[in-house]
């Protein structure tokens, strides 16, 4: 198995020197769960947060389990698997959204967990309401990232949970037990929030950036949006989360159709419900993407960003950059691209590199939001 998990990549996610297709979490959780894997019967693992591969084909590999089922929120971790399984000549398993289909009649589930606790009760819940009843959950972290708190958001939806001993820095939390119904929080996915100084109803998933609330970035360029000119044509929200952006600009801004795309499962899952919610889904269209991929070269007049700085709990300037080219890929010479970013990443020169002449809309001492036009 090691041999496998060591020639795993994560293209066509960013690849770098300190960024790694596998870590200790993933041969942990292996490890951890060796002896209910090996009693596995066909189609009875499901495998949720599984970044590269590691967690479904390293089970694969070592026990020879075959009908998993796999949920990645993140489309280049989707793509980096079965990218991963080409290569190595293995199968045996099939992809999913975050749907009671994933679950339904699992007997172990591996699970990386997620940063945010919203997202680990949407998990949670969901196994314990179709998972089979005799469900074991291994869910391992890196040390620094858990807290008691997901001990408690386990425990809502399943009976027992035990924190097992760490190694290299990662730990596993074993859970099984599912609650009987009455017993579990009835919490709906996505939930949904009222902002009434912004006229809009924000819908989220659990895994979705931010919630039901609006980021301050976001925020700094909805302060702007009314500054935008095109009135008529195409505009991309590119990296949408919950929709919040490309729902404002379609109020705003009746005659422009919008397209809004992100590679978070979740944040799609969650915007597509925002459009719904505001009425707008007549003049925004969600796609599950990554980067701009599907849209035409020099074909819109407007792209809105907020982008990421980082890729997992790594700080990368690549994952801006690669975004701002997607960007200047789809705008027509003179279409604008809005950014707003943490003021002392000082982005601004990489926009005129790579988009165009870049001005200053709006400044605080956090962030920044700059207009490029597209040479």
């Amino acid at each position: 198995m090691s041999d496998v998990l060591d020639r795993l990549r994560r293209h066509p996610d960013l690849e770098a020197p300190n960024l790694y297709a596998v870590d200790a979490t993933d041969r942990l959780v292996l490890d951890e769960a060796a002896a209910a894997l090996a009693d596995a019967a066909d189609g009875t693992v499901a495998v949720i947060g599984d970044r590269y591969g590691a967690l479904t084909l390293g089970a694969i590999a070592r026990h020879g389990v075959t009908g998993v089922r796999t949920h990645q929120d993140r489309l280049t971790g989707e793509r980096a698997l079965h990218g991963n399984a080409e290569r190595l000549g293995l199968g045996g398993f099939t992809s999913h959204g975050l749907t009671p289909d994933l679950v339904a009649g699992a007997r172990v589930v591996l699970l990386q967990l997620p940063r945010s606790l919203d997202a680990l009760d949407e998990v949670a819940a969901l196994v314990a309401a179709h998972a089979d009843p005799a469900v074991v959950v291994v869910a391992g972290g890196r040390v620094k990232h858990m807290t008691t708190a997901m001990n408690d958001v386990l425990g809502r939806h399943l009976g027992t949970v035990e924190a097992r001993l760490a190694r290299q820095k990662s730990r596993v939390l074993v859970a099984s037990a599912p609650r009987a119904a009455h017993d579990r929080p009835t919490r709906r996915w996505p939930e949904r929030a009222e902002h009434p100084d912004l006229g809009l109803t924000v819908c989220a998933h659990g895994g979705a950036f931010a919630g039901t609330g609006v980021d301050i970035g976001t925020r700094a360029l909805l302060a702007h949006l009314d500054a935008v000119e095109p009135t008529t044509g195409t505009a991309v929200d590119l990296g949408c989360g919950t929709g919040v952006l490309a729902v404002a600009l379609a109020r705003l801004r009746p005659g422009l159709v919008v397209t809004a795309t992100d590679e978070s499962a979740a944040a799609v899952a969650s915007a597509a419900a925002t459009v719904d919610a505001n009425g707008v889904a007549d003049r925004v269209r969600v796609t599950h993407a990554v980067g701009t991929e599907g849209v035409p070269d020099a074909s819109v007049d407007l792209v809105l960003l907020n982008p990421p700085f980082h890729v997992g709990a790594t700080v990368h300037p690549g994952v801006a950059r690669a975004l701002f080219a997607d960007a200047a890929r789809v705008l027509r010479p003179g279409g604008e691209l809005w950014a707003v970013w943490n003021s002392h990443l000082r982005y601004r020169p990489t926009l005129e590199q790579v988009v165009g002449p870049t001005r200053q809309a709006g400044r605080d001492p956090k962030f920044t939001v700059t207009v490029s036009t597209r040479r």
